[in-house]
C-alpha cells in the first residue's frame, strides 16, 4: 500500500477508560487481534497481518471517550499552525512518538477534534478493504459556514455537494478533483430537533462489516448500544453504534 498524501485519513484510534475492556469488545465485534509496538503508547488492532486502528487508555478521566481520525501530513507542525491560523484550536502536540512519527490533535472551528500524523516508521493503515478495516469519516457540525472553508483551506480540499441530501458534502484532494469517486472525507449538518442539543460537533469514524444487521446485534450483545439505523444509504447499509464504554462509531456494509 502506498503512503498517504496530505489530508488523506491514515489512522484512527480510540481513547478509553479501560483499554483492556476495549480490546475485548472490538476483538469480539470485528475479529481484531492486538499487538503493542514499542513506543506507540497504544495497542494496535490487526486484521490478519495488517494494522487498522489503535486503542489506548485515557491519561485523564476528564478527556472524552472517543474515536479520532488522523490525517497524513509531511509536516505536522506546519499543518497545525495552518489550522490554528484558519480558526482551529491546537489541543496537543506536535509531539514525536519515538521513531513512529509525529502526532498532533486539533479542533476545527466548531469543536470537532481530529489528528495529524507525520509518518516515521509507522505509515498508518495497511488494510482498507477487508471487514473490520477503516471505511470512512464524516465531520458532523452545526456550523458548516465556518467549518467548510476551514477544511478546504487547511487541507486544500475541493468540495462536492451530494444531490438529494440535506447538506451532505464530500471533500477530495485538490489534485484529484471533486466527486464521489475521489472523496476522502464527508461533512454532514447536525439539524436542530434531529439530534440532542448537547451533542457536540464531532467526526464519526466508520468501519467495514460484512453484514450491518449482524454487527449491530453483536455490538448489543457485547454491551454496546445502537444510536441510529440500520438504514440503507447510497454507500451501503449503515448503523451508528456506541461501544460499552461510550465511544461512538459507525459500521457500513457496502
Amino acid at each position: 500500500m502506498p503512503d498517504f498524501a496530505e489530508g488523506v485519513p491514515c489512522w484512527v484510534d480510540c481513547a478509553l477508560p479501560d483499554a483492556a475492556a476495549g480490546r475485548r469488545f472490538y476483538a469480539a465485534l470485528f475479529g481484531w487481534t492486538f499487538r503493542e509496538p514499542p513506543g506507540a503508547g497504544e495497542s494496535y488492532a490487526y486484521v490478519g497481518p495488517h494494522p487498522v486502528a489503535g486503542l489506548y487508555r485515557k491519561p485523564d478521566g476528564r478527556l472524552p471517550t472517543a474515536w479520532t481520525v488522523h490525517f497524513a501530513t509531511p509536516d505536522a507542525a506546519r499543518l497545525t499552525d495552518r489550522a490554528v491560523a484558519a480558526g482551529g484550536t491546537g489541543i496537543s502536540g506536535p509531539q514525536a512518538v519515538g521513531e513512529l512519527g509525529v502526532r498532533a490533535l486539533v479542533a476545527d472551528p466548531d469543536g470537532a477534534v481530529f489528528g495529524l500524523w507525520q509518518p516515521g516508521t509507522d505509515k498508518g493503515f495497511r488494510e482498507l478493504t477487508a471487514p473490520g478495516s477503516y471505511a470512512w469519516s464524516e465531520v458532523r457540525t452545526r456550523d458548516s459556514a465556518a467549518v467548510d472553508p476551514f477544511y478546504e483551506h487547511v487541507f486544500r480540499y475541493v468540495g462536492y455537494d451530494v444531490p438529494g441530501t440535506s447538506g451532505e458534502r464530500l471533500w477530495s484532494p485538490e489534485e484529484a478533483g471533486p466527486g464521489v469517486d475521489t472523496a476522502v472525507l464527508g461533512r454532514a449538518v447536525l439539524e436542530a430537533g434531529e439530534v440532542p442539543d448537547e451533542l457536540p460537533a464531532h467526526v464519526l469514524v466508520q468501519f467495514r462489516v460484512g453484514d450491518c444487521g449482524k454487527a449491530v446485534e453483536a455490538a448489543r450483545g457485547l454491551g454496546g448500544r445502537l444510536r441510529r439505523g440500520p438504514r440503507e444509504t447510497a454507500y451501503g447499509d449503515f448503523a451508528e453504534l456506541e461501544d460499552d464504554q461510550g465511544a461512538v462509531f459507525g459500521v457500513v456494509a457496502e
